[in-house]
């Protein structure tokens, strides 16, 4: 497999994945760069061309309440889950347990067939 290749599948993998860290992430208020930090101090580094744009694709969604707000010093977008979003989270949640339960039983079995 050609690093291309590879980078093209790890981007796939991790698409669904940094939406449900996006959602389970702003059940406490975010403005975008300290989400993105929280995320980072997390093990998830996502950049802000990725971010961003996933951010508003949320709120259009309405499965994100925002507010503008004195932060720092300056007006910042506080973005935070709305009770749609926080549904949709506790199901996507359930579903990425049993699929990384099936997967880790699968990822499992594998290793033992190789031995």
């Amino acid at each position: 497999m050609t690093a291309a290749q590879l980078d093209k599948m790890r981007l796939e993998l991790r698409r669904g994945v940094l939406v449900l860290a996006v959602l389970a992430s702003l059940k406490q208020p975010h403005y975008g760069y300290s989400l993105r930090r929280q995320l980072q101090d997390r093990g998830i580094d996502i950049d802000e061309g990725t971010l961003y744009p996933l951010i508003r694709r949320l709120a259009d969604q309405e499965l994100l309440n925002s507010e503008w707000r004195q932060g720092e010093g300056r007006e910042r977008r506080y973005y935070q889950l709305s009770d749609l979003g926080t549904e949709l989270l506790g199901q996507l949640s359930d579903e990425w347990q049993q699929l990384n339960g099936a997967l880790s039983n699968i990822l499992g079995g594998a290793a033992e067939e190789t031995d």
